[in-house]
C-alpha cells in the first residue's frame, strides 16, 4: 500500500508540474501604448466666484494649460503653464494680498496688488493675514513669511486648511476649498 500511495503522489505531482509548464507559457504579453495628445478643461460659476482649468498635451513630453479662480470679492489668480524638455515654467497673474513682481525659480508672478513693505507683525484685515503672519505658499512651506512666521495664505496648503487659514478676515477662503 505504501508504494501504491508514493506511485499516487508521484503521478498528481508529474500532473501539476505539467499544467504549471502549459499555463505558464499561455501568458500574454504586455501591450504598452504610446502616449496620445489630449485635452480637457472645465469652468465652474457660482455665488462664491469662478474656478476654472483647462490643459493639453501633444503625447510626448509637453504639457501646457491654465488654471485659475475669482472670488466673489475681486481676489483672482490666473495661472499659465508649459511642462516640456526645459522643465515646468509658469505665469502667476494675480491681485492677491502680500504679493508683489518677483519671479523665484522659473516662476514670473505678476501682481497689481498694493505692496505693504515692512509691515511686521501687524495683524492685516481682520486676521493674523495680510501684513501680519505672511505668505505660507502652497504647502507651508512656500514663501515663509513675508510678515513673519508663514502663516498667512494657504497655511497647510493649497487643498488643505486652505487659501486664507489665518488669511484676510479670520478663516479667508478655508470654506471654499482653495
Amino acid at each position: 500500500k505504501e508504494s501504491l500511495s508514493i506511485n499516487m503522489i508521484s503521478q498528481v505531482f508529474i500532473v501539476v508540474a505539467l499544467a504549471v509548464t502549459v499555463f505558464a507559457s499561455l501568458h500574454e504579453p504586455i501591450h504598452h501604448h504610446a502616449p496620445q495628445p489630449y485635452k480637457f478643461g472645465y469652468s465652474i460659476k457660482d455665488h462664491h466666484g469662478e474656478q476654472h482649468r483647462e490643459e493639453s498635451g501633444d503625447g510626448g513630453h509637453a504639457v501646457r494649460g491654465s488654471y485659475g479662480f475669482t472670488d466673489a470679492r475681486g481676489i483672482r489668480r490666473q495661472v499659465h503653464y508649459v511642462a516640456d524638455h526645459g522643465g515646468f515654467r509658469a505665469e502667476v497673474k494675480t491681485n492677491e494680498p502680500g504679493t508683489a513682481n518677483q519671479n523665484p525659480a522659473a516662476v514670473h508672478l505678476i501682481s497689481d496688488a498694493p505692496y505693504a513693505h515692512g509691515h511686521n507683525g501687524g495683524y492685516g484685515y481682520g486676521g493674523l493675514g495680510y501684513g501680519g503672519l505672511g505668505y505660507a505658499g502652497y504647502g507651508g512651506l512656500g514663501y515663509a513669511g513675508y510678515g513673519g512666521a508663514g502663516y498667512g495664505y494657504g497655511r497647510l496648503g493649497y487643498g488643505g486648511l486652505g487659501y486664507g487659514g489665518y488669511g484676510l478676515g479670520g478663516l479667508g477662503y478655508t470654506r471654499y476649498g482653495y
